[in-house]
């Protein structure tokens, strides 16, 4: 009886040793395998964006993990204010690691609800086009202007190219500037005020202008009296008349259609 004691309390020693080295050989195992799996946050070199004044210290928000670990874009997006005036507004993009949520900087802005229904249609864009898992990151978008100026949806196709730019760590080329909405497909849709975004986007030094197809060349209605003597009295009518413009020779930059955010992003990313 003492003998199968013993021999059963060697058996059990056994077993567990043999436990324990599989034990250790899982997690030596786990800790050199987690070494070789590449990080998917993308790094975000913190340079200054010169358009917009501001640099990467600016975007380290509270209560964002790991938000140094994060990628960041900005584009000058040609907008037209409640006076018909062109203006630029600044949006910058900022990437980190996170749980899928868009997030919007509104201090002291207001964010309207066509663009935020823009910003929503730009991730799912940028999603499809760069084929990432936006599920792994959160996206924080912030417009350093009056956020009214750019209401409705033809900052879509800028806030697109920006949120792919930060997504592939890439930068806006700032010399080239863009108009249009975004579609669910990736295509631009119309937009309005082409002319005057065109100019003031040469204002500040623009040398290429994307609009969605058909707008390089935009119709406009003016009125002039026109009058005719009929008999002994002068009988005066308004008449209204269309008017054909070409944007690049009236905002003398170089104007370029596309169909597509792929499109815009050869000339666009760098």
């Amino acid at each position: 009886m003492h003998d199968y004691l013993l021999r059963r309390k060697r058996r059990w020693r056994v077993r567990f040793a043999l436990f324990l080295v599989i034990v250790i050989v899982f997690f030596v195992g786990f800790i050199i395998g987690s070494s070789f799996i590449k990080e998917k946050i993308i790094v975000y070199n913190n340079t200054v964006y010169k358009g917009a004044e501001i640099s990467m210290e600016s975007f380290n928000y509270e209560g964002i993990q790991d938000a140094g670990k994060s990628s960041f874009a900005a584009i000058n997006i040609p907008a037209v204010d409640k006076d018909e005036n062109g203006v630029i507004t600044v949006l910058t993009v900022q990437v980190v690691p996170g749980s899928g949520r868009i997030l919007t900087n509104i201090d002291k802005l207001l964010f309207w609800v066509d663009t935020q229904n823009s910003i929503r249609m730009a991730t799912t864009v940028a999603e499809k086009t760069t084929g990432l898992n936006l599920s792994d990151y959160d996206i924080i978008y912030t417009i350093q202007a009056n956020a009214s100026v750019i209401g409705g949806p033809s900052a879509g196709a800028a806030i697109t190219i920006a949120t792919i730019a930060a997504l592939q760590n890439k930068t806006v080329n700032e010399s080239v500037m863009i108009t249009g909405g975004m579609n669910h497909d990736g295509t631009l849709s119309p937009v309005g005020g082409v002319l005057e975004k065109a100019v003031v986007s040469k204002g500040i030094g623009a040398r290429m202008f994307l609009v969605p197809l058909t707008q390089s060349t935009q119709i406009s209605y003016k009125n002039r009296e026109y009058c005719e003597k009929i008999g002994w009295m002068d009988f005066c009518t308004t008449e209204t008349y269309p008017v054909k413009v070409d944007i690049e020779e009236q905002a003398g930059i170089k104007v370029k259609e596309v169909m597509t955010i792929e499109d815009a992003m050869k000339y666009m990313l760098i």
